[in-house]
């Protein structure tokens, strides 16, 4: 299985039958998405920076909620959350999705404005990959987001939406320092993707890996 991002909440999970992407952008974000083609699209909102459907070609089925999901192979499972902290008032909505590729488990926590209650963990316990929001601003910090990745205890964990060069649509995010330092990682070699089999996961503690922005 293989994990591209594309920057902001954006990535390809790509196995070996089918594909899927989350959280597609449109252009005003500051950042271009490359021509991607997937078998999935699934959106965690229903903001400009999320939800840009129209630029996946293949003709994918779209998931734009909570519930229970199986194509070509992919199941997605959708959790109900919130994009703040007071139950939806100021943000919305946001869908989690756990999503099953290939044996691996992903989970992409959208932009998750709040912890997590011990049920909605319980629900994404024995994920391998977790795609957490790290910026603040608009969803959890990097200190919650640590905590977050705590109560799950992913094998690998892959921040997102935060702050990079190009990405000017998007005011306030923190840089992705902030989250390495609250995760104890001093030294890390940026990736231009993800490769993983299920049994090559670490098997005894959580990995950060942080991804380049991919263009192609």
């Amino acid at each position: 299985m293989e994990i591209k991002w594309f920057g902001q909440s954006c990535f390809e999970l790509k196995g070996d039958k089918a594909g899927l992407v989350i959280d597609p952008y449109e252009e005003k974000i500051g950042l271009k998405l490359p021509e991607l083609t997937a078998d999935l699209v699934a959106v965690t909102h229903d903001h400009f920076d999320h939800n840009n459907v129209k630029a996946v070609s293949g003709d994918p089925f779209v998931i734009n909620g909570p519930g229970e999901y199986e194509v070509k192979g992919i199941s997605v499972s959708g959790i109900p959350t919130f994009h703040d902290e007071k139950g939806g008032q100021e943000r919305g909505e946001n869908t989690v999705y756990i999503i099953e590729v290939d044996g691996i488990k992903i989970c992409h926590l959208g932009d998750l404005g709040h912890n997590l209650s011990d049920a909605q963990a319980d629900l994404i316990d024995g994920v391998d990959i977790l795609l957490v929001p790290v910026g603040g601003e608009y969803t959890i910090d990097a200190k919650k987001a640590s905590e977050v990745v705590e109560q799950i205890e992913p094998r690998i964990v892959i921040p997102m939406h935060y702050q990079i060069q190009g990405l000017t649509g998007v005011k306030g995010l923190a840089k992705v320092d902030d989250f390495l330092s609250e995760m104890g990682v001093k030294d890390i070699n940026k990736k231009d993707l993800l490769k993983v089999k299920k049994d090559k996961l670490p098997q005894d503690k959580t990995e950060v890996v942080v991804l380049k922005v991919s263009n192609k």
